[in-house]
Order: structure tokens, then sequence, then C-alpha cells
């Protein structure tokens, strides 16, 4: 189906093409819009502050950037972009396959604050707790956001909850989107990608477009986008090379039938953004986005003989089986607002934001022992919800102390309320004593939660321009929430500049994140491997007598102190270079615990009725961490009379240290048990897990009718420790990664793309024990920051009006 509509959207495109106006003559090419002029709305409430003016580090993402990354998701365009971003692709996670979890300076992904349009955006109900970068978080999916529909992005690297509230620790993430016309004429886009991977699997077609358009003599402005894409699955399963076939989850030797890789995603989503001009003291803005998400992903293989049930599977699944975990992601965000300004430099905004993400899950090709021949091999799991309301209102007032340009008071307060739903599926997914349906046996009626939250806030601060060279600013920002209690935060910050080519900047900063809903109540039993082996593991809210048995307490809110002082260089005409060193304190960290499954857990375990599970976690105020980094970024032009070249070499190091953790709560110990909350994994994975440093080093060619893009990404290496043994941990080698693209325009009008990410067909070291890597069935490491599927190539044919 897809696919068909791509070629009616292509017939489509050549329809508009034949009414077209014939190509003008193509003017000489000429350099690149300058980022550094560009006014920010991130970090400031200075109405007309730049991003070379900025006393805080922010990047700008362009639109023509995202568009040259030659991919359709939002989170992997602004990895290749920014070094300070991670954004890794792991299979056999569950859930966590069609969220994927992104990392900002090396935190969690749940200590970025995304907005949209300067709005906080909702996170997703997906909940990660399987093995992978994030694991315990509550990520905001950016991918729903059609790519289409941005004008920039912008990222602010550094902590900013005195301005935004929880979460905003490591970072903002802005994004903007096109929300005006084109000189009151309609204008937009309509494309179509294609591109699949080099070994053969994972294709994708997209269409895309975008139209803005000015109505009522110029007072309204509206920019609505869309995309639509379906992509296969990859694999890069290795055969099985173990000892014990036609057991458990063990195939014949030499059989591949695990399924490792990307999910098959079918997708959509939408967009419109605009506002209104009511007098010239008087707006109204709107923005919408929608978008449903298909995804399937693979469960592990299990064999004829798996859990003593070959009598069963020999007439139902005689080889084996790999179960299915499909998920349908609906998402939901509406603001709308009014805003407005008077002559006396006083300006006001006042918003309602509203998000909503639900996840429905289902269990496809499995089958419920307890069922026996009456199973079905289709299951209905249960869903998850999120819900976000906000009504907020911001005001600014402009002050003449006689300074070298006005200051800026701002102040303002927000209501905030979030629901979290956890719904039972279908009871032959869950019933029985064997575990439920295969793969994922779903959320029982014992797992049903409704929880919910408020809380208010209030905020004020004040930046200057003291003079010519020193600007200055302060804010400060007080919360009440009513599950956990009140948290304070605020912000410093300064730049002097020395002269026009030198300046620094710097900052002071203390922050929070509240602890999710999600984090506090979610309740589920799944299947995974650990350290080989294959385990039923129970993931219990703090407040269960599971939970309590083991250790947990009331979860409370992360704290954060962060510092930064940066260099600002522009040595000669259009070089512009930025150095900008960090430190963030984070104390309390919430963190999903190791899986437990000593005797004595499993003991308390069958005493409290949890006969099928063999290992269970729970979140905790676990550990306190250290991350210092360093991030460079350099920019530098080259016109000539008929081509420019944009060239920018970044670099970003940060390096994440527990300097103090919760060993063994006193109720684990009571029990006989000799685990600890915070394995040897799972500090691996706060410390080591992602590479340390990265380096991109991009050329964009601009010659005519022709753009030319070249980009090498340099990921440093990253260990995975082992739970069990030392003698196990490895560490996988430094990599470079090139994409390439080069675009001609026939005409105004068309431009034709080909591209490739991965150029050179780079995969990560295999992981080298047998046992790790599941006897040769798992080659690659989930952790690898550019994942594990090889070259990818596509085309695009677009047509702009």
């Amino acid at each position: 189906m897809i696919r068909q509509q791509s070629a009616l959207a292509l017939a489509i495109v050549l329809a508009l093409s034949s009414s077209a106006a014939s190509a003008q003559d193509t003017p000489s090419a000429a350099p690149q819009a300058n980022t550094l002029d560009t006014v920010i709305v991130t970090g400031t409430h200075v109405s007309d502050r730049t991003v070379a003016e900025s006393q805080s580090p922010i990047d700008i993402i362009t639109p023509e950037a995202l568009q040259a990354t030659g991919t359709s998701e939002l989170a992997t365009a602004l990895s290749r972009a920014l070094p300070s971003l991670n954004f890794p692709r792991p299979a056999l996670t569950d859930g966590t396959s069609g969220v994927r979890p992104a990392q900002l300076r090396g935190l969690s992904p749940d200590q970025v604050l995304v907005l949209v349009n300067g709005k906080r955006r909702h996170t997703s109900a997906q909940v990660n707790v399987n093995g992978s970068i994030g694991r315990g978080s509550s990520a905001v999916d950016i991918n729903a956001i059609p790519i289409a529909s941005i004008e920039r992005v912008e990222v602010l690297r550094d902590g900013a909850s005195a301005q935004y509230g929880s979460d905003a620790i490591a970072g903002v993430i802005n994004i903007v989107l096109k929300g005006s016309g084109r000189g009151g004429a309609l204008g937009g886009s309509l494309a179509v990608d294609y591109g699949q991977y080099s070994a053969g699997d994972g294709a994708k077609t997209q269409m895309s477009g975008d139209t803005s358009l000015q109505f009522a003599d110029g007072r309204g402005q509206l920019s609505v986008a869309g995309q639509i894409s379906q992509q296969d699955e990859t694999n890069r399963a290795g055969p099985y090379q173990g000892t014990a076939p036609n057991t458990g989850n063990f195939p014949s030797i030499g059989q591949t039938t695990f399924v490792v890789g990307d999910p098959e995603v079918d997708a959509t989503a939408v967009s419109a953004n605009g506002s209104f001009q009511f007098n010239d003291a008087l707006s109204g803005y709107a923005t919408a986005i929608a978008s449903n998400r298909d995804i399937t992903s693979f469960a592990f293989y299990r064999s004829r003989a798996h859990n003593g049930q070959a009598a069963l599977l020999a007439q139902v699944y005689p080889d084996g089986y790999v179960p299915e975990i499909n998920q349908y992601s609906k998402d939901r965000s509406l603001v709308a607002g009014l805003r407005g300004s008077t002559e006396g430099g006083f300006a006001w905004d006042v918003s309602y934001n509203y998000g909503y993400n639900r996840i429905d899950f289902h269990t496809r090709n499995s089958i419920n022992y307890s069922l026996g021949l009456d199973s079905p091999s289709n299951f209905y799991d249960g869903a998850l919800e999120y819900t976000q309301n906000i009504v907020n209102a911001d005001f600014t007032q402009s002050l003449d102390w006689g300074l070298a340009y006005p200051a800026t008071l701002s102040f303002g307060a927000e209501y905030r309320e979030e629901k979290w739903n956890q719904s039972p599926g279908e009871p032959s997914a869950y019933t029985g004593t064997t575990g439920g349906a295969q793969g994922f046996a779903g959320f029982t009626p014992a797992n049903a939660v409704h929880a919910d939250r408020h809380n208010y806030a209030v905020y004020a601060g004040i930046e200057a321009d003291f003079t010519d060279k020193f600007s200055a600013g302060i804010t400060g920002r007080y919360e009440d929430y009513s599950d956990f209690g009140d948290k304070a935060s605020g912000k410093l910050s300064a730049r002097y500049a020395f002269t026009d080519a030198v300046a620094v900047r710097a900052t002071v900063a203390n922050g929070f994140r509240a602890p999710s809903l999600a984090q506090q109540s979610y309740q589920a039993v799944t299947s995974a491997f650990i350290n080989g082996a294959f385990f039923e593991s129970g993931t219990f809210p703090v407040g269960s007598g599971v939970a309590q048995a083991l250790g947990a307490t009331p979860l409370e809110a992360e704290t954060s102190l962060s510092y930064s002082l940066g260099l600002v260089l522009q040595p000669v005409d259009r070089l512009y270079v930025t150095l900008d060193a960090y430190q963030i304190k984070i104390d309390d960290r919430i963190l999903l615990s190791s899986n437990l499954n000593d005797a004595a857990v499993l003991s308390t375990l069958q005493q409290l009725g949890y006969t099928n599970v063999t290992s269970v976690r729970y979140f905790a105020n676990s550990a306190d961490t250290r991350t210092r980094g360093v991030d460079l970024v350099a920019t530098y032009t080259l016109p000539f009379a008929a081509s420019s070249l944009d060239l920018t070499a970044s670099y970003g190091y940060a390096k994440t240290e527990i300097t103090d953790a919760v060993s063994q709560p006193a109720a684990l110990a009571a029990i006989g048990s000799t685990q600890t909350i915070l394995g040897r994994d799972e500090i691996g994975r706060l410390e080591d897990s992602f590479p340390k440093d990265k380096a991109i080093l991009s050329a964009t060619w601009k010659l005519q009718h022709w753009d030319f893009n070249l980009a090498a990404t340099r990921y440093g290496d990253f260990t995975v420790r082992n739970a069990a043994s030392a003698s196990r941990d490895q560490t996988y080698d430094a990599k470079w990664i090139v994409d390439a693209s080069a675009s001609f325009k026939p005409s105004e009008n068309w431009t034709l793309s080909l591209g490739a990410d991965n150029l050179l067909d780079e995969y990560p070291d295999r992981t080298e024990n047998l046992t790790n890597s599941t006897f040769g069935m798992l080659p690659y490491s989930n952790y690898s920051p550019f994942g594990f599927n090889g070259a990818y190539v596509y085309g695009r044919i677009r047509y702009t009006w």
C-alpha cells in the first residue's frame, strides 16, 4: 500500500512539474546562511539575542543540514550533526526498538528537555526497561515530528531547569517549526525517498511535503507538513555456535533463527503551525502535531523443545518460532495561545499545551503453553498512556537603566497536570502458570495503574547588556509537586567580549528532574537474556510488596549542579570557533536496578506468589554521578565566484563517573541476598557503554546546479561490562563512519539527490565472548552508537514551488 502511495505521489509531482514555469537561469552559488546571526529563542528572553551573543553554548541545525543527513528520523539527523548527541539503534529490546532513547552529553534521555516552538513537549508512555542506553527512562519521541515541518532546531548545551523546569539538566532541544509564508504566495515542497541497506534489507519508502501561506492581507500565517513512510526490518543475527542444539531457545548448530536489527515500521505524521495578527498589539497562535506508528520488532527464538513443551510445539511450531512484539503508537499534541505587547516594552504570552501518547501492544506468532492447542497465536497485551496538560503565562518587561541596551525582566507561572495509565491485555495473554504469551505476556489486571499528579511553578529572571562588551543574566524558579514535594533552581550566566574576535562566557546552574509517573508505577514481566541465559524478569513499582521486601523506598527528585566556561573566537572573517568545558554533578539519580536473581531473592519471590519470575528489578535513587566534558565547534566558509565551500569541524568529549552509590539496601541484606541493586553491568552502562568522544568533519560544496556533502564521524571506543564477570567485559574499538550525498537541480523547482550513509559499510567489532553473544546469535552490541546495519544507499526526488 505504501509503495502504491509513493508511486501516486511521484505522479502528482510529475503533474505539478508539467505546469511549472520553465527553469530560470541559475544564479551563481552563494555561501550558506550564517547561523551565527540567527536570533535565538532558547535559553533567553531577550528578543534580539543571536547565536554569537549567547551566554550559553547553543547550536543551530538548519533544515538543509537535516536533509543532508539522508534520514527521515529527526533524532538520527541530530546525532549526525551534533557530537554531543548519541542515538544508538538497539535490537531485541521490545518497546524500546520503537521509541529509541537519545543521550545529550552522555546523560540519560530523560535528563534533556524537548520543546516545540518553545513549549514543553510531552514524553512517550514507553518505559525503557531492557538492555539499552537509557534503561529505566521515558524519553520524548521526537521522531513523531515530521522533518519537513522544521524551520530549525536550537540545541542549548547547558542546564536550564531555572528557565524551563524539570528535566533540563543536560540541556534543551527546541524544535522550531515553519510558520511563515513566502511573500504571501503559496509555497512548499513535495519529496519522495527510497533507500535500502547494502545487505539487501531494510528498504524504506517515504513521501513528505510541506506548504506555507499567508492570508488576510498577510495578517495570518499557516504552515502544514506531513510524511508517510514504510520501513522493512533488518536482520544481522548470526548462526548458533553452541553445543546444546534443539533445547530451550537454541536451534540446530549453524542455524540462524534470531531476528536482530531494526524493526518494521509503518508511520504517518502531520503538523500544522500558524498565527494570526488581530492588531498591532495582539496575536494568536496554534500548533498541532499528530502521528501514528505501527512497529513490529522481534523477541528471542524459541526452539521446538522450549520450556519442556516438545509435544505441544511439534503440532504448532515444529521448527520453533520467533514471537513478534507489535506496538501501535498514537501521538497527539496541541498548543494554542495569545500573545501581545505594549509600547512601553511590556510583552505577554498565555498558552495551553496538551500532549498525549498511547501505545497498544500485541504479541504475534506466539503461544500460551497453559492453553495448549486452544491457545491463540496472536494476543492483545494492553496499553500504556501518558497525558500532559499545561497552562502557562510568560511576561517580559524592557527596562531602561541607562545601560548599553535596555535590560529584560522576565517572569511567569505554570500549572502542569500529568496522567500515566497502564491497562491490562486480554486474559489469554497472561493466564496460566507457564508465563503467558511467549515473548511478552502483557499486563495483567493486577498491573493496572491510573497515576496522576500536578505541579505549580513560578519563575523570574533578568538579563542585561551592561556595556557593549559585558552581558549577564540571573533566573530563579520554584516548583511544587503534589507527589514528592517542592524544588527550587537557579542560574547565573555571563558573557564578556574582549574584542569583536574574542569573548568568554560562563554559567552556573542548579536543577532537578522529578521522578516520572512511569518510574513510580510501571509493573510488568518480560522475557530477557541475562548473561546468556533466558529469564522471566519482573519490574515492580517501589510501592509494591515485592520491591519493598527487597529494599525499595519512595523515589525522590534528582538534583544537579552544573558549571560551564566557554571561549568564543572569530579570528578571521567567516571563521567561527567555540570551545566550552563543563561539569555536571547529579545526586540521587533514578535508575532501574540490576536484575536481582540469587537464591534468597527467588525464595522471597516464591513466598510472595511469583513462581514464574526468575529475576526482579525496581527503580531507586541509586547513585550520584559527575560528568565532565568539552565541546568544540569550528565553522568556516570559503566563497568563490560560482560556488561556495562550507567546512565544519566539531568534537565532543564527556566522561561520567559514579561518585557515590547505594550498595545494598538493608532489606535485601536481611533476606540473605549477596547482590547489590547497582551491579557492575549497570555501573558500566552509566560510565562506559557510550563513546566518551565523538568527532565530526563535514564539507558542503555548492556549485551552480550541484550540491555535494561529505561527512566523516569518528565514534570513540566504548566498553560493555558483564554483570557476572570482568573476564567477559569487552571494549569495542573506535570507528570512522563516512556519509556522502550529491544533489542536482535540473531546473529551479526540481532537485535530484543520491546518497550513502556509512558509505564504507563499516560495522562495529563483533562480540567476542560466545556467552555474551548468546552463542553467536547476537553478534553485535546494542550499544553501538551507529548501529550494525552497514551501508545505506538512498535516492530522493524533490519538487519545490
